[in-house]
Protein backbone atom coordinates (compact mmCIF):
# COMPACT_ATOMS: atom_id res chain seq x y z
CA UNK A 1 0.00 0.00 0.00
CA UNK A 2 1.19 3.43 -0.94
CA UNK A 3 2.38 6.03 1.42
CA UNK A 4 -0.44 8.41 1.89
CA UNK A 5 1.35 12.56 2.22
CA UNK A 6 -0.12 15.38 2.57
CA UNK A 7 1.64 18.31 1.38
CA UNK A 8 0.75 22.06 1.29
CA UNK A 9 2.17 22.66 -2.30
CA UNK A 10 1.54 21.66 -5.45
CA UNK A 11 5.11 21.56 -6.34
CA UNK A 12 6.17 19.60 -3.72
CA UNK A 13 2.74 16.87 -4.83
CA UNK A 14 4.64 16.80 -8.05
CA UNK A 15 8.44 15.61 -7.00
CA UNK A 16 6.36 12.92 -4.64
CA UNK A 17 4.81 11.55 -7.73
CA UNK A 18 7.20 8.21 -6.70
CA UNK A 19 6.68 4.63 -6.51
CA UNK A 20 5.20 3.67 -2.94
CA UNK A 21 4.05 7.33 -2.13
CA UNK A 22 0.74 8.82 -2.85
CA UNK A 23 1.14 12.56 -2.26
CA UNK A 24 -2.71 14.18 -1.43
CA UNK A 25 -2.43 18.28 -1.78
CA UNK A 26 -3.76 19.27 1.26
CA UNK A 27 -3.17 22.98 3.12
CA UNK A 28 -3.71 23.31 6.70
CA UNK A 29 -4.47 27.22 6.48
CA UNK A 30 -6.21 27.07 3.25
CA UNK A 31 -8.45 24.25 2.85
CA UNK A 32 -11.94 24.44 4.45
CA UNK A 33 -12.10 21.05 5.44
CA UNK A 34 -10.19 18.96 8.01
CA UNK A 35 -7.52 16.38 6.05
CA UNK A 36 -8.08 12.77 4.87
CA UNK A 37 -7.05 10.29 6.54
CA UNK A 38 -2.88 10.14 5.83
CA UNK A 39 0.44 8.49 7.05
CA UNK A 40 2.76 11.52 6.43
CA UNK A 41 1.75 15.07 7.00
CA UNK A 42 4.27 17.62 5.97
CA UNK A 43 2.96 21.38 6.70
CA UNK A 44 3.81 24.79 7.55
CA UNK A 45 3.15 26.48 10.51
CA UNK A 46 -0.38 27.49 10.67
CA UNK A 47 -0.45 30.80 10.41
CA UNK A 48 -3.92 31.26 12.67
CA UNK A 49 -3.06 29.28 15.60
CA UNK A 50 -6.80 27.91 15.83
CA UNK A 51 -5.86 26.08 13.08
CA UNK A 52 -3.32 24.13 14.59
CA UNK A 53 -5.30 21.42 16.49
CA UNK A 54 -6.21 19.91 12.75
CA UNK A 55 -2.62 17.78 13.13
CA UNK A 56 -4.86 15.68 15.90
CA UNK A 57 -7.75 14.97 13.81
CA UNK A 58 -6.00 13.24 10.58
CA UNK A 59 -6.90 9.34 10.92
CA UNK A 60 -3.81 7.48 10.48
CA UNK A 61 -1.43 9.53 10.86
CA UNK A 62 2.30 8.14 12.21
CA UNK A 63 4.47 10.99 11.24
CA UNK A 64 4.39 15.21 10.94
CA UNK A 65 7.51 16.98 8.93
CA UNK A 66 7.35 20.67 9.49
CA UNK A 67 8.42 22.86 6.46
CA UNK A 68 10.51 24.99 9.69
CA UNK A 69 12.87 24.89 12.22
CA UNK A 70 9.38 25.91 14.94
CA UNK A 71 7.92 22.87 16.67
CA UNK A 72 6.51 23.84 19.28
CA UNK A 73 3.29 25.37 18.52
CA UNK A 74 2.77 21.23 17.13
CA UNK A 75 3.67 19.71 20.03
CA UNK A 76 0.50 19.58 22.22
CA UNK A 77 -1.81 18.57 19.10
CA UNK A 78 0.72 15.31 18.30
CA UNK A 79 -0.94 12.02 19.05
CA UNK A 80 0.27 9.79 20.87
CA UNK A 81 3.04 7.49 18.75
CA UNK A 82 2.67 10.02 15.76
CA UNK A 83 6.52 10.74 15.45
CA UNK A 84 8.19 14.56 14.74
CA UNK A 85 11.12 15.70 12.23
CA UNK A 86 11.91 19.31 11.54
CA UNK A 87 13.65 21.34 8.73
CA UNK A 88 16.92 21.66 10.31
CA UNK A 89 19.92 22.92 7.35
CA UNK A 90 17.01 24.42 5.56
CA UNK A 91 16.15 27.59 7.24
CA UNK A 92 19.13 28.70 9.53
CA UNK A 93 20.52 30.61 6.44
CA UNK A 94 17.67 32.35 5.04
CA UNK A 95 16.88 33.51 8.70
CA UNK A 96 20.31 34.74 9.92
CA UNK A 97 20.43 36.90 6.33
CA UNK A 98 17.36 38.43 7.45
CA UNK A 99 18.05 39.17 10.81
CA UNK A 100 21.70 41.00 9.25
CA UNK A 101 19.06 42.70 7.53
CA UNK A 102 16.97 44.20 10.13
CA UNK A 103 20.33 45.31 11.92
CA UNK A 104 21.82 47.03 9.28
CA UNK A 105 17.96 48.91 8.37
CA UNK A 106 17.69 49.79 11.79
CA UNK A 107 21.23 51.26 12.29
CA UNK A 108 21.83 52.53 9.66
CA UNK A 109 18.33 54.52 10.08
CA UNK A 110 16.82 53.47 6.45
CA UNK A 111 13.31 53.57 7.25
CA UNK A 112 14.03 57.62 8.34
CA UNK A 113 16.39 57.43 5.10
CA UNK A 114 13.39 56.56 2.94
CA UNK A 115 11.05 59.13 4.60
CA UNK A 116 13.50 61.27 3.39
CA UNK A 117 14.01 60.11 -0.11
CA UNK A 118 9.78 60.20 -0.56
CA UNK A 119 9.91 63.94 0.79
CA UNK A 120 12.47 64.50 -1.55
CA UNK A 121 14.95 65.58 0.94
CA UNK A 122 18.69 65.43 0.86
CA UNK A 123 20.07 65.42 4.18
CA UNK A 124 22.92 63.68 5.16
CA UNK A 125 22.22 61.29 8.54
CA UNK A 126 24.93 60.43 11.33
CA UNK A 127 24.03 56.59 12.08
CA UNK A 128 25.30 54.01 14.22
CA UNK A 129 27.10 51.06 12.98
CA UNK A 130 27.67 47.15 13.77
CA UNK A 131 31.52 48.23 13.32
CA UNK A 132 32.79 48.69 16.87
CA UNK A 133 29.56 47.54 18.51
CA UNK A 134 28.86 45.17 21.20
CA UNK A 135 26.65 42.85 20.39
CA UNK A 136 24.76 40.09 22.70
CA UNK A 137 23.20 37.14 20.54
CA UNK A 138 20.29 34.90 23.17
CA UNK A 139 20.31 31.86 21.09
CA UNK A 140 23.29 29.36 20.21
CA UNK A 141 21.62 26.42 17.74
CA UNK A 142 22.02 26.47 14.24
CA UNK A 143 20.67 30.24 13.69
CA UNK A 144 22.44 31.61 16.39
CA UNK A 145 25.68 30.18 14.80
CA UNK A 146 24.75 31.58 11.72
CA UNK A 147 23.99 34.75 12.98
CA UNK A 148 27.43 35.22 14.54
CA UNK A 149 29.26 34.24 11.23
CA UNK A 150 27.58 36.56 9.22
CA UNK A 151 28.54 39.39 11.89
CA UNK A 152 31.65 39.09 12.25
CA UNK A 153 32.82 40.51 8.84
CA UNK A 154 31.45 43.49 10.04
CA UNK A 155 33.89 43.91 12.75
CA UNK A 156 32.09 44.50 15.98
CA UNK A 157 33.89 44.99 18.68
CA UNK A 158 32.28 42.27 21.16
CA UNK A 159 29.84 39.61 19.82
CA UNK A 160 28.81 37.21 23.30
CA UNK A 161 26.72 34.09 22.59
CA UNK A 162 24.10 33.57 25.50
CA UNK A 163 22.66 30.17 25.85
CA UNK A 164 20.92 28.13 28.88
CA UNK A 165 24.03 26.63 29.63
CA UNK A 166 28.01 27.27 29.38
CA UNK A 167 29.81 25.50 26.75
CA UNK A 168 32.71 25.73 24.08
CA UNK A 169 30.91 26.02 20.46
CA UNK A 170 32.23 23.45 17.85
CA UNK A 171 34.14 26.40 16.22
CA UNK A 172 35.98 27.39 19.19
CA UNK A 173 34.34 30.51 20.72
CA UNK A 174 32.56 30.20 24.35
CA UNK A 175 28.78 30.53 25.15
CA UNK A 176 27.83 31.34 28.41
CA UNK A 177 25.31 30.68 30.26
CA UNK A 178 22.32 32.55 30.76
CA UNK A 179 23.12 33.78 34.60
CA UNK A 180 25.76 35.29 33.33
CA UNK A 181 23.53 37.89 30.71
CA UNK A 182 23.46 40.36 33.20
CA UNK A 183 27.17 41.27 33.04
CA UNK A 184 26.77 41.71 29.24
CA UNK A 185 23.45 42.73 28.84
CA UNK A 186 24.15 46.59 30.02
CA UNK A 187 27.03 47.35 27.91
CA UNK A 188 25.49 45.51 24.57
CA UNK A 189 24.72 48.03 21.81
CA UNK A 190 22.85 45.19 19.77
CA UNK A 191 20.92 42.60 21.48
CA UNK A 192 19.31 39.73 19.10
CA UNK A 193 17.41 37.25 20.06
CA UNK A 194 17.41 33.43 17.83
CA UNK A 195 15.94 31.37 20.55
CA UNK A 196 13.26 29.11 20.56
CA UNK A 197 9.72 29.53 22.39
CA UNK A 198 9.43 27.65 25.24
CA UNK A 199 8.37 27.87 28.97
CA UNK A 200 11.82 28.99 30.24
CA UNK A 201 11.86 31.63 27.34
CA UNK A 202 8.32 32.66 27.91
CA UNK A 203 8.44 36.62 28.18
CA UNK A 204 12.32 35.94 29.35
CA UNK A 205 12.71 39.52 27.30
CA UNK A 206 10.72 41.49 29.93
CA UNK A 207 10.13 44.80 31.96
CA UNK A 208 13.92 43.81 33.70
CA UNK A 209 15.57 42.38 30.68
CA UNK A 210 14.32 46.15 28.63
CA UNK A 211 15.24 48.33 31.49
CA UNK A 212 19.19 46.55 31.56
CA UNK A 213 19.45 47.43 28.46
CA UNK A 214 21.68 50.80 27.51
CA UNK A 215 19.83 53.84 26.14
CA UNK A 216 19.66 53.35 22.51
CA UNK A 217 20.62 50.33 22.22
CA UNK A 218 18.98 47.91 19.55
CA UNK A 219 16.57 44.76 20.07
CA UNK A 220 16.36 42.59 17.32
CA UNK A 221 13.76 39.69 17.48
CA UNK A 222 14.07 36.58 14.74
CA UNK A 223 13.05 34.13 17.67
CA UNK A 224 9.46 33.88 18.30
CA UNK A 225 7.02 36.43 19.78
CA UNK A 226 5.89 35.46 22.57
CA UNK A 227 9.57 35.69 23.94
CA UNK A 228 9.33 39.14 24.26
CA UNK A 229 7.09 40.79 26.68
CA UNK A 230 4.98 43.18 24.05
CA UNK A 231 3.50 46.07 26.77
CA UNK A 232 7.02 46.28 28.26
CA UNK A 233 8.83 46.96 25.10
CA UNK A 234 6.11 49.09 23.73
CA UNK A 235 6.88 51.32 26.80
CA UNK A 236 10.71 51.72 26.16
CA UNK A 237 10.10 51.99 22.41
CA UNK A 238 7.22 55.28 22.87
CA UNK A 239 9.84 56.95 25.42
CA UNK A 240 12.73 56.54 22.18
CA UNK A 241 15.18 55.16 24.77
CA UNK A 242 15.28 51.73 22.95
CA UNK A 243 15.21 50.56 19.25
CA UNK A 244 13.59 47.60 17.75
CA UNK A 245 13.72 45.48 14.93
CA UNK A 246 11.33 42.55 14.77
CA UNK A 247 10.27 39.60 12.67
CA UNK A 248 7.98 38.10 14.55
CA UNK A 249 5.62 39.82 17.34
CA UNK A 250 3.20 38.66 20.03
CA UNK A 251 0.25 38.42 19.23
CA UNK A 252 0.66 37.32 15.69
CA UNK A 253 -0.61 38.34 13.18
CA UNK A 254 -0.39 41.99 14.79
CA UNK A 255 -3.59 43.42 14.65
CA UNK A 256 -4.14 46.81 12.55
CA UNK A 257 -5.03 48.70 15.32
CA UNK A 258 -2.00 47.60 17.49
CA UNK A 259 0.48 50.26 18.49
CA UNK A 260 3.47 48.36 18.07
CA UNK A 261 2.88 48.90 14.34
CA UNK A 262 3.67 53.11 14.92
CA UNK A 263 6.33 52.94 17.56
CA UNK A 264 8.97 54.75 17.16
CA UNK A 265 12.61 53.17 15.95
CA UNK A 266 10.82 50.14 15.07
CA UNK A 267 10.86 48.17 12.28
CA UNK A 268 8.42 45.31 11.64
CA UNK A 269 9.16 42.60 9.06
CA UNK A 270 5.76 39.84 8.97
CA UNK A 271 7.29 36.70 10.04
CA UNK A 272 9.29 36.36 6.99
CA UNK A 273 12.80 35.57 7.67
CA UNK A 274 12.73 32.48 6.30
CA UNK A 275 10.90 33.63 2.96
CA UNK A 276 13.48 33.14 0.36
CA UNK A 277 12.93 31.22 -2.84
CA UNK A 278 16.49 29.23 -1.98
CA UNK A 279 14.70 28.28 1.45
CA UNK A 280 11.91 26.96 -0.75
CA UNK A 281 13.89 24.72 -2.73
CA UNK A 282 16.10 23.50 0.05
CA UNK A 283 13.44 23.01 2.74
CA UNK A 284 11.12 21.00 -0.47
CA UNK A 285 14.75 18.98 -0.95
CA UNK A 286 14.22 17.90 2.72
CA UNK A 287 10.60 17.23 2.56
CA UNK A 288 10.94 14.79 -0.32
CA UNK A 289 13.93 13.47 1.20
CA UNK A 290 12.08 12.33 4.65
CA UNK A 291 9.25 11.14 2.92
CA UNK A 292 11.36 8.57 0.47
CA UNK A 293 12.91 7.27 3.89
CA UNK A 294 9.64 6.74 5.45
CA UNK A 295 8.03 5.18 2.08
CA UNK A 296 11.59 2.82 2.30
CA UNK A 297 10.74 1.70 5.96
CA UNK A 298 14.04 3.56 7.38
CA UNK A 299 13.12 4.35 11.38
CA UNK A 300 12.80 7.61 12.42
CA UNK A 301 15.87 6.93 14.29
CA UNK A 302 17.89 7.77 10.83
CA UNK A 303 15.69 10.75 9.51
CA UNK A 304 17.38 14.02 10.13
CA UNK A 305 15.33 14.94 13.84
CA UNK A 306 14.83 17.80 16.29
CA UNK A 307 17.89 19.53 17.94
Amino acid sequence: MALRVLVPWQHLAEQLQLPGIEPILWHINDDPEDAPPADVLVTERPSNPELRSRVSRIKGLRHVHLLSLGYEWVLEHLPEKVSLTNSKGAVEDATAEHCLALILASLRQLPQVGKQQREKKWTRTWTSSLHGSKVVLLGAGGVGSEIRSRLLPFKPAEITVIARTERVHEQGYKIHSLDRLWAFLPLADVVIIALPHTKETEQLIDTQFLAAMKNGSLLVNVGRGPIVDTEALLAELQTGRLHAALDVADPEPLPAEHPLWNAPYCIITPHMAGDTHMFLDLVSQLAVEQVQALAAGDSIAELQVLP
